[in-house]
């Protein structure tokens, strides 16, 4: 079937260009009823805007570019699908650039987002990004910029990330309802945005059941750390009863030690992850995770940038958009009738 352009959907519709294009871009000049006869009949016959012919009459480019730290990283991935979906529908293009973790290759994939003249820029921000000088001078320019997951409250902009506070306060309180009192945290470097926002909300369920916050239940990886053995140990020195991991990718590694050594889970110790990993039902046992929203999270941000670069917000409007969490309850993290002291299991 051929493409249809405006110009047939007036022609079938009885409507002018004019009004087909406006109703199209979701003009508040045209009223509800002829928005939703415009809509189903473009959605009906698979109506895609021209993007070039766009982009010469607006002096634009249709393209917005999206930084992530690590494309491989699962839930970003989700998140771009969420982003390309939103974008598609509206006319948009996406170019997809990686931090791989690193402030300076953060600056340098921001400089060829702009020489690209994109429209906008989603970015979650690199694992060591502090300053965000970069920017905010990009705002100054008028580059409409959203920002998803990792934020920074130096940037006065959108954010849209997950309810990282409500999901970790769940995940500690579900580990003291089944009895668990020494929760150890394995979480990421403490100047990223979402380490210390669940950071807090596991402080916020012990402090709610009565439970001393203890700094040397607390260990901070690299982001990106294969090896977490060692930082498992020292946590084993304490006496743990349960580890909560900021990340699922923390979480399998702390599986996979804890298993080395002997300790049986739930019955021992309790696990907890941050995620919702597409194996964690596989893992033996199936791994209790916080299940982050990346779907939507991308869907939410990529619609958001896109309101800002077709003025259908005021100014860029910045506060944060929060989407809640899901906690998936399985075996590592169920109540056991009695559970055996740990240094007595770590002993056989």
């Amino acid at each position: 079937m051929d493409t249809i352009t405006i110009k047939d959907i007036a022609r079938a519709l009885n409507l002018s260009t004019s009004t087909v294009s406006r109703a199209l871009r979701d003009s508040y000049e045209i009223n509800p009823e002829t928005k939703r006869l415009v809509t189903e009949y473009a959605e009906r016959f698979n109506y895609r805007p021209n993007s070039i012919a766009l982009s010469l009459k607006e002096n634009r480019s249709r393209v917005i570019g999206v930084i992530v730290p690590q494309i491989a990283n699962n839930y970003f991935s989700q998140a771009i699908n969420g982003i390309e979906a939103i974008a598609y529908s509206r006319g948009y293009y996406v170019i997809i650039f990686q931090s791989h973790e690193s402030y300076e290759r953060e600056i340098a994939t921001v400089q060829q987002a702009v020489a690209r003249k994109v429209d906008g820029l989603l970015i979650s921000l690199s694992s060591s990004t502090s300053d965000v000088t970069h920017l905010r001078e990009l705002q100054d320019r008028k580059l409409p910029i959203v920002l998803f997951d990792r934020v920074s409250k130096d940037l006065d902009t959108t954010f849209v990330t997950a309810d990282n506070f409500g999901g970790a306060f769940a995940a500690t309180e579900h580990l003291i309802q089944t009895g668990r009192r020494r929760i150890a945290h394995l979480t990421i470097p403490p100047y990223i945005s979402i380490t210390q926002e669940r950071l807090a909300g596991y402080r916020a369920a012990l402090e709610k059941y009565g439970i001393p916050y203890d700094e040397k239940l607390i260990q901070y990886t690299e982001f990106g750390q294969n090896d977490v053995e060692p930082f498992v140990d020292a946590l084993l020195d304490q006496s743990p009863d349960a580890f909560f991991t900021a990340s699922d990718r923390l979480a399998i590694g702390c599986l996979a030690a804890l298993k080395k050594r002997a300790i049986s889970i739930p019955e021992t110790v309790s696990l907890i992850g941050f995620t919702n990993t597409p194996v964690a039902d596989l893992l033996a046992p199936p791994m209790s995770t916080v299940e982050q929203p990346a779907l939507e999270i991308g869907q939410m941000a990529a619609e958001q940038l896109i309101n800002q670069i077709e003025g259908k917000q005021t100014g860029t409007q910045p506060g944060r958009i929060t989407i809640p969490t899901r906690m998936i309850v399985r075996a590592s993290s169920e109540r056991t009738p009695a559970p055996h002291p740990l240094r007595e299991q770590s002993s056989l």
